[in-house]
C-alpha cells in the first residue's frame, strides 16, 4: 500500500486512460449482428442393428462434446464452409470495398480467411444435455446466419460420411491383406502335410508310427539275444576250462548239455569195464577174452573223448553264434535310435507348422468373419446430428453496454498501472524520505536541513560573502537555521556527558552539500560561549575560504608542511567572534599521505586543547580515501546525504566504508529537503508556531577586533 500511495499519480494516469479509452472503445464499437442455431448431438439409432453390440465404458459424455466442438471448429470443416459460400470474395466478410478475386489455394488467403472464422464462430455446450449452441457475429446479418447455417449443415454432413469412409478403408485394407493371408494358410497347411507323410503319421495323431514300432520290437529282440549270448558264453567258459577226466560228471550232473550218443557211449563202457573186471579173476590178461574186452573198452574211451571234443567245440560255436547275433540285432537298434531321432526333430518341426497352420487359419477365419461383418454394419456407426433451432437473419445489432466496456478497460488499465507502479518502485533506487534512507543506511538521522531561501537582489547586493554563502548569518529565525540548532543539538547528545570535540563532514559524492552544512554548524555552534575552529580538509577541492571571503594563501597544508605556523594560518572576521577558520592552504602533490601524517596528529592535538570543537570539513569517501584516514582521528563522523541525489547502492557503500574505516559513525544528515513535499510536510511544525516574518532580519552582532575575543585561549595572529 505505501508503494500505490507513493506512486498514485501512475494509478491516476492510468485510471484516467482506462476510462477515456472504454469510452472511446463504446463509442466506435462495430454494430454487430449476432445469429445462432442450436443442434443435438447423440449416438445413430442404427446401433440397435449392430451385429455385435458392445458399451464401452470408457467412453465419457462430456469428453465426446468436447470432442465435437473441437471438430466444429477444425480448419478443414471452416476451410470447407469459406470454399462453397466463397468467403475470401465476399465484401460482407472480408469488409473490402472493391471487387477482389482472391483463392484459398493461397496459404496466405486460406489462413487469413479461416482464421478470422475461428476468432468468430462461437460453440458452446448447454450444460447438462446433447446440445450445443453454433453461434456467428458479422456486420451483415444475412451472412451471420449463413454461415452457421452452412458449418451445421457441413458438420451433419462430415458427421454421417466420416465414419463410412473409415469403414470403407478398413474394408480394403481387410481385403487387400485377406488374399496374402490366405496364400499363407495354404503354404503351412501343404507344408504340414508333407511333414505328416514323411513321419508316417495318420491323420494329426503322431504317438503311433512304424519307426517306433520297430524300435519297439528290437528293443525286446536285443534283451533275448543278451541273454542268449550270456548263457552260451558261460556254457564254453565252463567246458573250455574243466579237465577231461572230470568233465563226464560235469556234463552227465548239468541238465539239458548231455546228448544221447555220448550217455550210450558211458553206459557201454561201464558195462565193458564190469565184464572186464568180472573176467580178469578168471582169465588171464593174454586170453582172447580179455583182450577183446580191452580193445572195446580203448575204443569207448576215445569215441568218448571225441564226442567231448566235440560238445567243447559245439559250446564254443554256439558261444560264437550268439555273439554275433546280439551284435546285429545291436546295430540294427542303434539304426533304429538314429531314425527315431532324426524323426523326433521332425516331430519338433511338424508341431510348429501345425501351429503356425492353426494360427493363420484361426486369424483368416476372424478377418473374413470382420469383413463380412464391417460390409454389413457400414455406415451404422454414425453420429446423429439434429439441428434444433436454424439460424435466422437478426433484427437489431448487438452492441455491449457501455458502462461494461468502461469498467473493463477501467480495471485492465488500473492492473498495468499498478504492475507499472511496482516496477518504477523497483527500479527506483533513489532515498525520498527520511524513513527509507534510515532503513537503508541503518543508522539515525541527526537532522533534516530544508533548502535556504534566496534573498533577494537588493539584498544581496549588501551582504558580505561570507553573508551570502552562509544562510545562517541573515536568516536566524528561519527553518534552515531552526535545522542547524537541531543537529547542534543532536551531535552535543549523542554521547551523554561527552560532547564531541572533533565533528567531521563528509559526503557519499561530490556536491551533496557537506561544505554547506560544516560551514553553517560551525557558525551555530560559535554562537554562545563555545570556541569553534572550521578545518578545510579537502585538499583536492577546498571550498571553505571562497564561502567565508578568505584567502587561501596560508593554511593546513602550509602548516603541516611547517612553512607557516597555525597562528599565521588561522583566519576571522568580525560576524562571529567565536569562530576560527582554517583553510586547506594550495593544493599539495600527496593529500592523502599529508593528512595522515604525524604532523596533522599533532596538529589535531593542539587544536582540541585551544578550541571547545573542531569542525572538519573533508572530500567524498566514494572519490578518495582522505575521510576515511581522518574518520579514525575524531569522535563523530557525519554523512551528509543530498536528497534526491543518492542511491541506495551508492549509500550503502558509503556507510560500509566507514564502518569498515573504525570511523565513530554518528549519524547522517539529510541536506536540501522540500519541506512542502509529501514525505516531509509536517517534519517542521511552524503552522501553528512560528517567528512570523522575521526570516529577513539580519544577524545583528557587535564587531569584534581580531585580536580581541578569546585571546586568552585562541593563538593570536
Amino acid at each position: 500500500m505505501a508503494t500505490l500511495r507513493k506512486r498514485r499519480w501512475i494509478l491516476i494516469l492510468a485510471t484516467a486512460l482506462g476510462i477515456g479509452y472504454g469510452s472511446y472503445k463504446s463509442i466506435t464499437q462495430p454494430k454487430l449482428y449476432y445469429a445462432e442455431s442450436v443442434i443435438q448431438v447423440h449416438n445413430g439409432a442404427a446401433n440397435a442393428y449392430k451385429l455385435e453390440q458392445a458399451y464401452d465404458f470408457s467412453d465419457d459424455s462430456q469428453t465426446k462434446m468436447n470432442t465435437e466442438v473441437m471438430i466444429l471448429k477444425s480448419d478443414s470443416l471452416l476451410a470447407e464452409v469459406a470454399r462453397e459460400m466463397d468467403l475470401a470474395n465476399n465484401p460482407a466478410f472480408t469488409g473490402a470495398t472493391g471487387p477482389t478475386h482472391l483463392s484459398l489455394n493461397d496459404p496466405q488467403v486460406h489462413a487469413s480467411v479461416v482464421g478470422t472464422l475461428q476468432g468468430t464462430l462461437g460453440v458452446a455446450l448447454i450444460p447438462r444435455t446433447e446440445m450445443m449452441k453454433v453461434s456467428y457475429s458479422s456486420l451483415s446479418p444475412k451472412l451471420s446466419a449463413d454461415i452457421v447455417n452452412r458449418v451445421v449443415k457441413d458438420y451433419i454432413q462430415r458427421s454421417f460420411h466420416k465414419p463410412v469412409e473409415q469403414t470403407d478403408n478398413v474394408t480394403q485394407w481387410l481385403s487387400s491383406n485377406l488374399d496374402a493371408l490366405r496364400l499363407e494358410v495354404e503354404r503351412s497347411q501343404q507344408e504340414m502335410m508333407e511333414l505328416e507323410r514323411k513321419l508316417g503319421v495318420l491323420g494329426y495323431d503322431s504317438t503311433h508310427n512304424q519307426v517306433q514300432t520297430s524300435l519297439e520290437e528290437l528293443l525286446s529282440a536285443e534283451g533275448a539275444a543278451k541273454i542268449a549270448r550270456i548263457n552260451a558264453e558261460s556254457r564254453y567258459r565252463m567246458i573250455a576250462g574243466m579237465d577231461l577226466n572230470t568233465i563226464e560228471g560235469s556234463i552227465e550232473t548239468t541238465p539239458g548239455t548231455m546228448p544221447g550218443e555220448l550217455n550210450q557211449l558211458r553206459a557201454t563202457l561201464a558195462t565193458a569195464r564190469a565184464q572186464y573186471s568180472q573176467l580178469g579173476s578168471s582169465l588171464g590178461a593174454r586170453n582172447p577174452q580179455m583182450q577183446g574186452l580191452q580193445e572195446q573198452i580203448n575204443e569207448l574211451t576215445k569215441a568218448i573223448t571225441a564226442e567231448q571234443s566235440r560238445l567243447k567245440i559245439q559250446a564254443q560255436e554256439n558261444y560264437l553264434a550268439a555273439k554275433k547275433t546280439e551284435d546285429a540285432t545291436e546295430q540294427e537298434l542303434d539304426a533304429r535310435k538314429k531314425e527315431a531321432y532324426d524323426q523326433g526333430d521332425k516331430f519338433v518341426q511338424f508341431t510348429v507348422v501345425q501351429r503356425e497352420y492353426e494360427q493363420n487359419r484361426t486369424l483368416y477365419e476372424a478377418l473374413q468373419q470382420r469383413l463380412e461383418t464391417a460390409k454389413v454394419e457400414s455406415g451404422l456407426d454414425a453420429t446423429e446430428v439434429d439441428q434444433v433451432d436454424e439460424a435466422l437473419p437478426p433484427i437489431t445489432p448487438t452492441i455491449r453496454p457501455p458502462i461494461n466496456i468502461i469498467a473493463t478497460t477501467t480495471v485492465f488499465f488500473l492492473l498495468g498501472g499498478i504492475v507499472i507502479a511496482f516496477i518504477v518502485e523497483s527500479l527506483d533506487t533513489g532515498l525520498h524520505n527520511i524513513q527509507q534512507i534510515e532503513s537503508v543506511m541503518e543508522m539515525p538521522s541527526l537532522a533534516i536541513i530544508p533548502k535556504a531561501k534566496r534573498s533577494s537582489a537588493e539584498q544581496t547586493a549588501a551582504m558580505s560573502t561570507a553573508q551570502r554563502n552562509i544562510n545562517v548569518l541573515t536568516q536566524p529565525k528561519s527553518q534552515f537555521t531552526e535545522s542547524f540548532r537541531s543537529l547542534r543539538t543532536s551531535l552535543l547528545l549523542v554521547s551523554a556527558g561527552h560532547p564531541p570535540k572533533f565533528i567531521l563532514f563528509t559526503s557519499a559524492t561530490p556536491s551533496e552539500g557537506k561544505t554547506t552544512v560544516a560551514s553553517n554548524l560551525a557558525c551555530i555552534l560559535s554562537q554562545g560561549e563555545a570556541s569553534v575552529v572550521l578545518i578545510d580538509a579537502d585538499l583536492r577541492r577546498p571550498n571553505v575560504h571562497h564561502r567565508f571571503g578568505l584567502s587561501g594563501k596560508l593554511g593546513l597544508t602550509t602548516v603541516l608542511a611547517g612553512t607557516s605556523t597555525l597562528e599565521e594560518s588561522l583566519q576571522r572576521f568580525p560576524e562571529i567572534p567565536n569562530l576560527d577558520i582554517l583553510p586547506s592552504g594550495p593544493v599539495p602533490p600527496f593529500p592523502t599521505e599529508m593528512l595522515g601524517s604525524e604532523a596533522m596528529q599533532a596538529l589535531l592535538q593542539r587544536l582540541g586543547n585551544l578550541y571547545t570543537h573542531v569542525v572538519i570539513d573533508s572530500p567524498p569517501i566514494l572519490s578518495v580515501t582522505d575521510a576515511a584516514i581522518l574518520g579514525r582521528s575524531v569522535d563523530a563522523v557525519v554523512l551528509v546525504i543530498r536528497h534526491g541525489k543518492s542511491s541506495k547502492n551508492v549509500m550503502r557503500r558509503a556507510r560500509d566504508l566507514l564502518v569498515r574505516s573504525g570511523a565513530p559513525l554518528a549519524g547522517m544528515v539529510l541536506n536540501a529537503v522540500d519541506l512542502n513535499s509529501p514525505e516531509y510536510y509536517g517534519y517542521y511544525g511552524y503552522t501553528g508556531y512560528s517567528y512570523g516574518s522575521m526570516d529577513a532580519e539580519s544577524w545583528e552582532t557587535q564587531p569584534v577586533s581580531a585580536g580581541a575575543a578569546g585571546a586568552e585561549k585562541r593563538p593570536a595572529r
